[in-house]
């Protein structure tokens, strides 16, 4: 019986890619455990390309689609520049609805500036609530992207903001009257509010302007997930410093009352970096207000998680811990 959210690493090897076999020599990038994005060559030009879901969450989704969609393009080093928005809504769902999703999502798009191009509305009962699918596509040169797509032996790993980020504002969201009851109701707000700190746009711009070796956006599995798909993609280890990870006060409070590990709950806003050159972009993150931490460095083989006096092994990505408080 499989469990909720993202197919696990090894499913994914022995049920999906095993059966994508076409190969074109068009494409530069086909799937693999942690590249999220395909890259079409155009000549100069190449079309970087990612799709997410919204299924974590009835609340929001417009503005989470556009996001999370398009952090992975800029994740790619690459300015996301249009939208393919499906929408699958169950019977009984109003055309307020249906118009509030889309106003979510035109706000968020003006945000980043990117044109919704086309897509798919459609009333069906194969859904129980509304979900929705955003493609996102870019543009950029060829060289550029393909500079930015394999982290290096003695890279030092750099995350942005604080980890369980879109996790925690959607617990927040989703069980709202729950928390408050519990906890101080002014934490319960901010929870709330960290979903406008999703996009990693700004981050995204200074690290591609700057040149660094990879980037990753923090998504299902959490920071230590993600971590771990990083090293994947790039055949390499990965040395982790655990009690480095930064958690905001808010992803505490709600993850110690839920008893779930904010390191493994989707980080969606939180981008992970790799560079030999640690001060520079530390440096300029912080110049634009941005939170930097030295998370970990990337080595030759072993993955695993340092913490104090303790060491043990960085597992692949399971179930994300959003799915044992909310039902998908």
């Amino acid at each position: 019986m499989m469990q909720p959210g993202k197919l696990p690493n090894e499913l994914l090897a022995e049920i999906v890619f095993s059966n994508i076999r076409v190969k074109r020599d068009e494409v530069l990038v086909f799937p693999k455990v942690g590249m999220d994005c395909g890259v079409i060559d155009f000549g100069e030009n190449v079309c970087v390309i990612s799709t997410d879901p919204i299924t974590g969450t009835s609340s929001d989704i417009g503005w989470l689609g556009v996001h999370v969609a398009c952090n992975d393009v800029i994740a790619a080093g690459v300015e996301p520049l249009g939208l393919m928005i499906t929408i699958m809504a169950p019977p009984g769902t109003t055309e307020s609805e249906l118009y509030e999703i889309m106003n979510q999502a035109d706000r968020a798009s003006a945000e980043l500036n990117v044109a919704i191009v086309g897509g798919h509305t459609e009333i069906t009962n194969a859904v129980t609530r509304t979900v929705l699918s955003t493609t996102a596509i870019g543009k950029a040169k060829k060289n550029k992207v393909m500079s930015m797509l394999t982290a290096q032996n003695g890279d030092y790993v750099i995350m942005t903001k604080t980890a369980g980020l879109e996790g925690t504002a959607i617990i927040a969201r989703e069980r709202e009257e729950e928390l408050k009851k519990c906890l101080d109701p002014e934490i319960i707000q901010r929870a709330i509010d960290m979903i406008k700190d999703i996009s990693v746009l700004k981050e995204g711009e200074i690290a591609a302007n700057i040149g660094v070796n990879r980037m990753h956006d923090a998504t299902e599995g959490g920071v230590l997930g993600a971590l771990w798909e990083m090293a994947e993609s790039s055949g390499l280890g990965i040395e982790v410093y655990g009690d480095k990870i930064p958690v905001a006060e808010e992803t505490k409070a709600i993850c110690d009352y839920l008893k779930i590990n904010p390191l493994r709950l989707i980080s969606s806003g939180c981008l992970l970096v790799t560079t030999p050159d640690k001060k520079t972009l530390i440096n300029e993150l912080k110049k634009e207000g941005i939170k930097a931490t030295v998370v970990g460095r990337m080595v030759k083989k072993g993955r695993y998680v340092k913490s104090g006096t303790l060491k043990f092994p960085l597992e692949p990505p399971k179930s994300d811990e959003l799915y044992k408080v909310i039902s998908n």
